[in-house]
């Protein structure tokens, strides 16, 4: 069986991100990059399907820039068998991550597709669902938990009330929520192993899709600082500050 796994590069999550002076964006000048840590955990639960013995091979894709490389060594190194970096210096969406994907899948063939519930730069949580829907394949997304079968998947997802678990047919879609599992730590020989495995490189123009952005950002600002807390002598002051200064009440 195999399991395609995306994964993105991102703003290191340890980094405080600061805003371009002209509010076009956020400034990733010198600033560490590493994958993001959602397709992490994809790419960890797609080794241990492997190490089961329930997936024969992980194919695993990035998209973005050539720098996106460094992400899908990492991702080699954790376990993945080889890797396809589809190249592109256009800022994407994730309408045209999901159909980029589409082309690869098709191309592919994969049982199992596993993305990362959302990246920790856009917060867009779009992507797999958009993909599923372009494939009409069945989804499970926010998996806390993955069960694989010879036709079938079940997926313990988290949701507002507690957990639910769905049946999927295969082909199917999964996209991995926090508590999935823990990723590996990579070791060294499998990072030096990582630089022989074969690593594809395309262009949105190879797989024939449109990735010009159909949104426009107007202006990114950092939030307004919060000002500082003071105390009150009674509940009926804290009530008219609520009240008269606040105006949540």
């Amino acid at each position: 069986m195999k399991v395609l796994v995306a994964v993105k590069r991102v703003v290191d999550y340890n980094v405080k991100v600061r805003v371009k002076a002209d509010g076009s964006g956020v400034d990733i000048a010198n600033v560490k990059m590493s994958m993001n840590p959602f397709d992490e955990i994809a790419i960890e639960e797609a080794v241990r399907l492997k190490e089961a013995g329930k997936a024969s091979e992980i194919v695993v894709v990035s998209m973005g820039v050539k720098q996106c490389e460094e992400t899908l060594r990492t991702a080699l190194a954790m376990g993945a068998d080889r890797a396809i970096l589809v190249e592109t210096e256009t800022e994407l969406q994730p309408l045209a991550v999901a159909k980029l994907l589409k082309e690869i899948a098709l191309k592919e063939m994969p049982q199992l597709v596993i993305l990362g519930k959302q990246a920790i730069d856009d917060d867009a949580n779009q992507t797999g669902q958009m993909f599923a829907a372009l494939m009409g394949w069945a989804q499970g997304t926010f998996a806390s938990k993955v069960d694989l079968a010879t036709e079938t998947v079940n997926v313990t997802r988290e949701i507002d009330g507690g957990l639910e678990t769905v049946k999927l047919a295969l082909p199917a879609v999964v996209t991995t929520d926090l508590r999935l599992n823990e990723p590996r730590y990579v070791k060294l020989p499998n990072i030096m192993a990582a630089k022989k495995k074969p690593l594809e490189k395309i262009t949105p123009a190879d797989l024939a899709v449109d990735v010009s952005p159909r949104l426009t950002t107007l202006k990114v600002a950092e939030p307004a600082k919060r000002s500082a807390g003071i105390k009150v002598a009674s509940a009926a002051e804290l009530v008219a500050k609520l009240k008269n200064e606040a105006k949540v009440l």
